[in-house]
């Protein structure tokens, strides 16, 4: 069996929980013969501030460099919420994708027949969505200088944060987009602001000429980011792949979560680009944050990290029917009714983290 170097940095909160659900899955699949896994583990934010003084050492980065991909649970807490601004916990995770150059961010938002009304919407408004977000990740206000807060001659403060993008940025994502398309519904919808940004201007216009010069066969659509999410609570089955910023990428892939009825339930890929033998560093994560109101008391949804394992199976490991095979067993799971409780209806029986994670993973058994 080929051997996969798998780094897990589970983090703060639940992010332990829903991260040893993983490891039953590797340890299952390794004992059977499926895939074999040589894990490693290491801290990242709040857990390496404690322990480190900093959101991720050096050696962790080290290891993420060198690992076929990365396992992240989450980050974050309120007991750091006074640390220094360059050691906060989720500055583990930004350095971790802008080191990597994990410019794509792939978050699908999938609505499971089975958990269809607990979504907050109507029925035959979320049955069936199949949606995938394609957010930058490594550029746009989040990384964009100057990013300041200084104090003007009259005491006043002004914060600054500033939104930059190249050419080259706005063409590479847009690309990982158009490529997903061909394979889903042959559609992509680019989302800005274009009316009041010059960002947007720029990226309206880079996504526009990557379409005609490359991809004319896919249908492409431009929608304002702000309309973009009422469309999304209106009517979100219009959408196939949405290519966004990093700033509007994380905002409407969260909504795009709670479609779904719960942020536990969705997992995301944050990808580089492909090396000389077409392999890509690779960062896999929930979209879920680290919940420490529920943290150590059995109640955490691991289903988005197994699923983000099952991202990885898929784009880092080439292991697709494996992966079909993971989707496969936490639907069956959903379908008999098994359910954590922050995707239960009201009245219904609910079962802990470790108990979903063993159904998954039995489910997996049968599909084997």
């Amino acid at each position: 069996m080929t051997s996969y170097k798998l780094l897990m940095l589970p983090g703060d909160g639940i992010g332990p929980e829903v991260a040893r659900e993983v490891e039953k899955l590797t340890t299952f699949m390794t004992t059977k013969g499926v895939a074999k896994f040589e894990i490693d583990t290491d801290l990242v934010g709040g857990a390496a501030y404690d322990a480190h003084g900093v959101a991720i050492t050096d050696a962790a980065m080290a290891k993420a460099q060198s690992a076929d991909a990365v396992l992240f649970g989450a980050v974050g807490g309120p007991k750091w919420a006074n640390v220094p601004y360059e050691h906060r916990p989720e500055a583990g995770l930004l350095r971790l994708r802008k080191e990597m150059e994990l410019f794509a961010n792939l978050r699908p938002a999938v609505c499971y027949p089975a958990l269809a009304d607990a979504s907050s919407l109507k029925r035959e408004i979320i049955e069936g969505l199949d949606i995938m977000i394609v957010r930058e990740l490594t550029g746009g206000v989040y990384f964009g200088e100057p990013k300041e807060i200084v104090t003007l001659e009259n005491g006043q403060k002004r914060a600054v944060d500033t939104q930059v993008y190249t050419t080259f940025e706005i063409e590479r994502i847009a690309r990982v987009a158009f490529d997903l398309a061909k394979v889903r519904g042959n559609k992509v919808t680019s989302t800005e602001k274009h009316n009041v940004m010059r960002s947007g201007v720029l990226w309206k216009q880079v996504v526009s000429n990557i379409h005609s010069k490359e991809y004319p066969e896919v249908e492409l659509d431009h929608h304002l980011a702000d309309a973009c999410g009422m469309q999304l609570v209106r009517w979100p089955k219009q959408y196939d792949v949405i290519v966004c910023d990093n700033l509007f990428g994380d905002m409407l892939s969260d909504v795009a979560a709670m479609l779904t009825g719960s942020l536990g339930m969705l997992p995301s890929a944050s990808l580089g680009a492909p090396n000389a033998n077409g392999k890509r560093k690779a960062l896999y994560e929930p979209v879920h944050g680290s919940a420490p109101d529920i943290a150590g008391k059995g109640l955490a949804n691991p289903i988005a990290m197994i699923g983000s394992f099952g991202m990885a199976l898929r784009y880092s490991f080439g292991l697709v029917q494996q992966a079909d095979m993971v989707e496969k067993a936490i639907a069956n799971v959903l379908a008999a009714g098994l359910r954590t409780k922050d995707i239960a209806t009201h009245g219904q029986a609910t079962i802990a983290t470790s108990q979903m994670g063993d159904a998954i993973v039995a489910e997996f058994g049968k599909l084997i």
